[in-house]
């Protein structure tokens, strides 16, 4: 009875842990928070009657308008690939002979070793090779909300897209530092000028949880010694 007792007190915040992450079908995330930030309001400039030039409709004339302050939006173009390979080989040869005679001598024991000769060969061998390569691939587009200005200028943004399909939903996630100098036409920008950029993408429901191994097999496989 004790042992039972003992087994349920540990079953039971197990099952209690596992029913709470069944509940949270959101993934977590990595990205900068907060994901969306909402502009400032600015104050409105004085107004200067007759004036020809107003501030508060000043444009630029000679480019287009980018993003630059809080809460403006701006495209990044998700273009990933990664190729590497590695091989490596390595060859060891090495050879050794030793001969050894017994010369004729007279008045001493071991006679039957006169005239003896010995011989000994040793040779070592040792060749190994190995490769190793990785690729991947990531292609999209997702629009992102500056979420803060940094003092050098630069932008840190931070999105995400929620895309579901039945009873499947997929997040795409993505946040970073960008520089407003490179920032094209269109308001957008590759994923390859974004730095320290924080891409993610990942999905739930039955398809995503099919690929999950579950709570007590995770939980019994941790007392396997092998």
């Amino acid at each position: 009875m004790k042992t039972l007792k003992a087994h349920l007190s540990t079953l039971l915040p197990c099952l209690l842990l596992g029913s709470l992450a069944a509940c949270n079908t959101v993934p977590p995330t990595n990205v900068h928070q907060p994901m969306s930030a909402r502009p400032v309001v600015q104050p409105a400039p004085p107004a200067s009657p007759g004036a020809i030039y107003q501030v508060s409709m000043n444009s630029p004339l000679f480019e287009t308008k980018r993003a630059r302050n809080v809460g403006d939006i701006l495209t990044i173009q998700i273009n990933e690939r990664t190729n590497a390979a590695r091989s490596g080989s390595t060859t060891a040869d090495r050879s050794q002979t030793n001969s050894f005679s017994v010369p004729v001598l007279t008045g001493l024991p071991g006679k039957s070793f006169l005239n003896a000769a010995l011989e000994t060969n040793s040779e070592h061998n040792f060749d190994g090779s190995g490769d190793s390569s990785a690729t991947g691939s990531f292609t999209g587009n997702i629009t992102v909300t500056v979420i803060e200005v940094l003092a050098n200028g630069n932008l840190l943004v931070s999105g995400e897209k929620q895309v579901g399909l039945n009873y499947e939903t997929e997040y795409l996630r993505l946040s970073g530092v960008v520089n407003p100098i490179q920032i094209g036409f269109g308001n957008t920008i590759s994923s390859a000028q974004v730095a320290d950029a924080r891409i993610e993408y990942r999905g739930t429901g039955s398809v995503d949880s099919a690929q999950i191994m579950g709570w007590l097999a995770k939980f019994f496989l941790t007392f396997l010694p092998f």
